[in-house]
């Protein structure tokens, strides 16, 4: 029976910081993924988590381009780019299965209404800008926006992942064979009410999403793909030096909540010390190297 690996694949990690979000950079990159997963898909049962930070602010700025009605919100933007990547995704993986099944699973995960998030946004979406544009958009937008390194960026609520609604669907593809591409954009942000769930304005972090999903499947690794290569010490410095292997005690510094390496270093964390198993960050194109120990971060208890 192969292992169960959750890969947490970073939006910024399809489209990067600078470059055109546009559908063609992104199957590039979603290529080059695929390619990695059919390497480790001989040994292990995937499950992928995708983000979708320069997407869904996209499509919220091409949805405020439209003045003629209300703009939609977020939990309804989230959901579109689920469909959309997840889409996309599973196009480019199909050749290399030998038929065995990938599907898309739109997938909803409650978060508590009360998060303090909701009242200091952190997550970093849409595409970067010079600070000098910082004012303008802040007023035209109603925005707010914080640096992402030499960049500025929107950012927007983003709560903590409780419980993942579709977790038994999740389950019921994985028992059948199937490929599963779910919890897109970190899932669809719900709210309990008393007759459901209702959709909130955030995006939730993916790689808090895929711990939260590694852990309830009973996953044997979660493997946290970025457009970084490791997680580094000192970073931006001359003395920046990449950390290889590393304990849950030693990475726990790095787990600030900056929106950036901080959320996945938080992520990691989280699941090395509720299952025991082991977890990486690194490269999307250095994946096999990366659960071989030769490139990215590996963390252990």
């Amino acid at each position: 029976m192969k292992k169960k690996i959750v890969i947490a694949l970073g939006g910024n990690a399809l489209l990067q910081r600078a470059e055109v979000l546009s559908a063609e950079n992104q199957q590039r990159s979603i290529q080059l993924f695929a390619q990695m997963a059919a390497e480790l898909a001989r040994d292990y049962q995937l499950v992928i988590v995708h983000g979708n930070g320069p997407q869904v602010g996209l499509l919220a700025l091409q949805n405020a381009a439209y003045t003629q009605a209300p703009a939609w919100p977020l939990d309804i933007l989230v959901a579109e780019s689920q469909g959309m990547i997840g889409f996309a995704i599973a196009q480019e993986l199909m050749p290399f299965t030998g038929g065995a099944p990938v599907t898309t699973l739109m997938t909803r995960v409650e978060v508590d209404p009360a998060d303090a998030a909701f009242a200091l946004p952190g997550k970093y979406i849409g595409p970067v800008y010079p600070p000098e544009q910082q004012a303008e958009l802040e007023k035209r937008y109603g925005w707010q926006m914080k640096a992402d390194g030499q960049y500025i960026r929107r950012v927007v609520a983003s709560p903590t992942p409780l419980k993942i609604i579709d977790s038994e669907a999740i389950c019921t593809l994985m028992e059948a064979g199937h490929t599963v591409i779910c919890c897109g954009g970190g899932g669809i942000p719900v709210v309990k009410h008393t007759e459901g769930y209702q959709g909130v304005e955030a995006v939730i972090d993916k790689d808090l999403t895929a711990a939260v999903l590694a852990q309830s499947i009973d996953a044997d690794h979660l493997l946290i793909l970025t457009d970084a290569d490791a997680v580094y010490e000192n970073w931006g410095t001359p003395q920046a030096r990449a950390l290889r292997h590393v304990t849950v005690e030693e990475l726990s510094p790095f787990a600030a909540p900056d929106g950036a390496m901080g959320p996945k270093a938080a992520a990691v964390m989280q699941f090395v010390k509720q299952t025991g198993n082991t977890a990486f960050i690194g490269a999307l194109k250095d994946a096999p190297q990366i659960l071989a120990g030769e490139k990215g971060t590996c963390v252990t208890r």
